[in-house]
């Protein structure tokens, strides 16, 4: 991934600094939208100087995608813990947990029902905003992104449960299962806010299916 901030903060007040502000703006995406996101705003309700601001952050679209890359981050964490605890019969439980936890951070993270990985869905529905399928990386779309970031999970789950290796097509059936999993999920969050459960349900159905014939 590229990276998303102008500097890395060096010291704790600056490290405090740059979060206190991601969190003003995912508590702004989640009030006021995007599109109403203002610089201004995030700085004065993070209690730094805006010339603070551009120290970290080049501008709106800087902040938010450095939001998307903590969003990332953090799931990738919980899914990571979630693993560590959980009784996996197969690989593919995988999918069960990983749908939990997005959906789970899709209904509780502030700005996460916004910017999840980085693409902007609007406020009132519609589709995503051009320009933010490649958030993460200029060179790489968002879903290659965390695609790629889950491959080592599902590596150390395969030999973990002694499954049978997967194959050289392991990267495009993973792009692939992510890809489907986003589908669906946004369908899922567009019929309800809550996320359909019937429509959740499916996705893992759907997603774990692929994976378990495709890979066999």
């Amino acid at each position: 991934m590229t990276s998303t901030l102008r500097r890395r903060p060096a010291q704790r007040r600056s490290v405090e600094r740059v979060e206190r502000m991601l969190d003003e703006c995912a508590l702004l995406l989640d009030q006021v939208g995007y599109d109403a996101l203002t610089t201004k705003e995030v700085a004065r309700r993070a209690e730094v100087p805006i010339g603070t601001f551009y120290q970290f952050f080049s501008d709106k679209q800087g902040l938010v995608r450095a939001l998307a890359v903590r969003n990332l981050e953090a799931f990738l964490t919980r899914v990571t813990e979630r693993i560590a605890t959980a009784d996996l019969a197969h690989w593919t439980d995988l999918v069960e947990l990983a749908v939990d936890e997005f959906v789970e951070m899709k209904r509780t993270t502030p700005g996460f029902a916004v910017v999840d990985f980085g693409e902007v869905l609007p406020t009132h529905g519609g589709p995503p905003l051009q320009g933010t399928k490649r958030s993460l990386d200029t060179a790489l779309d968002n879903n290659v992104i965390v695609a790629d970031r889950l491959r080592s999970l599902v590596l150390d789950l395969i030999s973990r449960t002694g499954d049978v290796p997967a194959g050289p097509g392991l990267d495009r059936a993973l792009l692939v299962a992510v890809e489907a999993t986003d589908a669906v999920l946004k369908l899922a969050f567009r019929v309800h806010p809550e996320g359909d459960p019937d429509l959740i349900v499916e996705t893992k159905r759907l997603v774990r299916r692929y994976l378990s014939e495709h890979l066999s």
